[in-house]
């Protein structure tokens, strides 16, 4: 028998990058889906697309309105004449793009070229534009998008990622009742003060906010848009999109993806991926959406229950937390160090090999050294303590269960570290540190811990829904489970989640 299969061209497309993606057709009919279905119906409706890669939401928009439209323009070709040149519009993000966009939108490289599908155009663009847009730099970096003009004042010749929606350029001067689209992740940053820093070389800025932000300001009814999770966590450049995410009651709908794979076959995406949906009119809880290994659980919740700080993407591990957090007790996230507890950045290489006379003993990556107690400029009152260290970042990929952590190491008086390491907890006596690594290596503390860890760095905040025990004694997952009257799913779903930490 013949082989009838006819692959979707735009499934089989090749990422540009991790920070590139394009988007399946079923994961762009998802986020369709969760819109009125009378829009496709309404022959006014205005629909923008403004990072365009593949054109894969102009498409299926497409497909949707021939649909809808039959009964009030049924000639065919007057139909698509006028969904094509009167509601469908995209901003491509590359010329290459907007080329790609039009052959999947009009079947033709050229809006007005012989195969086009629609014959109103009179110019080769139709209404996907791609206009290069540069930079405008200040102070070494562009004030609409924040990027380095050391990284991107390049010749003309190459591409700039000055993306027109969010650089000043408006492309349509109209009103559009939905902006849809899975908009740049983010662009390298270069620090010319942290070049020695191999943290630095790999830093990287958010930009996908600003075309959220930008969106807004267009005020349509609807606007959706797929983009990282990592904004659950905040961090550098989305703590106030954070704040305004957690805080707008018209985001009605929200799938979270914790594997990204689930959405992007191929495309690890640290943090995970989510799609929401933002309507203008309507305001109230927002059906929250939680998928993990193909699983769904939904719950109606405002998104800032936990404080605009903060955000809890398991629905699974509400009633745990409930539980947990129901005493009041003082949380690990007032005692745990800076994130540079002595003031030693993670380079920092002045230290010898061996002991000498008055030298405290450095941890430090790769190697550890000793140093001269004087050069501590932070926390000196901590030297002479017992301490619990951690590494200040972790993190996996790949399925739960999850360590979550690094494993906790105990530092004897006499000690210090680099920013590689946090110093978690200190004591006056040893038996006090050990009892604390009990309770850090409990799969209930790192569950808790990876509640607000979305990423592989563990800021002060990650620590904030650990309650501070008793460390006059060890702890186990079997105390605490007790302690905090769990049930046996409740147990299972921690357990799931986190492995045991020999």
């Amino acid at each position: 028998m013949q082989n009838k299969y006819n692959p979707d061209v735009l499934s089989c497309l090749a990422n540009l990058s991790n920070d590139e993606v394009f988007t399946p057709p079923t994961i762009a009919n998802q986020m369709l889906d969760m819109l009125p279905a009378e829009l496709w119906s309404n022959p006014d409706a205005k629909f923008l697309d403004p990072c365009c890669k593949s054109g894969v939401f102009l498409r299926e928009i497409a497909k949707r309105l021939i649909d809808g439209l039959e009964k009030k323009i049924p000639d065919l070709q007057e139909r698509l004449n006028h969904i094509y040149s009167k509601q469908l519009y995209g901003i491509a993000i590359t010329e290459l793009t907007s080329m790609l966009s039009r052959r999947s939108v009009y079947c033709s490289k050229y809006a007005n070229g012989k195969y086009s599908i629609c014959n109103e155009f009179k110019n080769e663009s139709g209404n996907i534009v791609f206009n290069r847009t540069e930079h405008t730099w200040e102070n070494g970096k562009c004030k609409f998008c924040g990027a380095s003009q050391a990284e991107y004042d390049r010749d003309e010749a190459l591409e700039t990622h000055a993306y027109q929606f969010i650089h000043g350029n408006e492309a349509f001067k109209m009103k559009f009742d939905v902006i849809i689209g899975n908009p740049p992740y983010q662009l390298s940053l270069e620090d010319s003060n942290q070049k020695e820093d191999s943290l630095a070389k790999s830093a990287a800025m958010p930009i996908y906010q600003k075309f959220i932000q930008q969106a807004k300001k267009m005020d349509p009814r609807y606007l959706t848009m797929i983009i990282p999770s990592r904004w659950f966590s905040g961090g550098r450049g989305l703590d106030s999109f954070r704040k305004e995410m957690l805080n707008d009651q018209r985001i009605r709908v929200l799938h979270d993806f914790f594997n990204s794979t689930e959405c992007f076959a191929g495309v690890d995406i640290s943090g995970g991926v989510c799609y929401f949906l933002w309507d203008r009119d309507n305001t109230g809880k927002c059906k929250f959406i939680s998928h993990l290994k193909n699983k769904q659980v939904m719950a109606d919740r405002l998104l800032s229950e936990f404080g605009d700080d903060k955000f809890v993407r398991f629905n699974e591990a509400l009633p745990i937390l409930n539980k947990v957090l129901k005493d009041r007790a003082e949380t690990l996230d007032n005692f745990i160090s800076a994130q540079n507890p002595f003031g030693l950045n993670t380079n920092f290489r002045d230290f010898s090999a061996k002991p000498f006379k008055n030298s405290i003993k450095l941890f430090a990556y790769p190697n550890n050294g000793y140093i001269d107690k004087s050069k501590i400029v932070n926390n000196a009152d901590l030297i002479d303590k017992w301490k619990v260290f951690t590494a200040k970042a972790y993190g996996e990929r790949g399925d739960f269960p999850y360590l979550v952590l690094g494993k906790p190491f105990i530092g004897e008086p006499g000690t210090a570290s680099t920013a590689t390491y946090r110093v978690m907890n200190s004591f006056n006596s040893e038996q006090e540190a050990i009892n604390f690594i009990s309770y850090v290596k409990t799969k209930l503390f790192r569950f808790l811990v990876l509640l607000i860890k979305n990423t592989q760095d563990a800021p002060t905040r990650v620590y904030s829904f650990v309650p501070m025990q008793d460390f006059n004694e060890e702890w186990t997952d079997e105390k605490l489970y007790k302690k905090y009257k769990l049930t046996k799913d409740e147990i299972a779903f921690i357990e799931s989640m986190v492995r045991p930490m020999e």
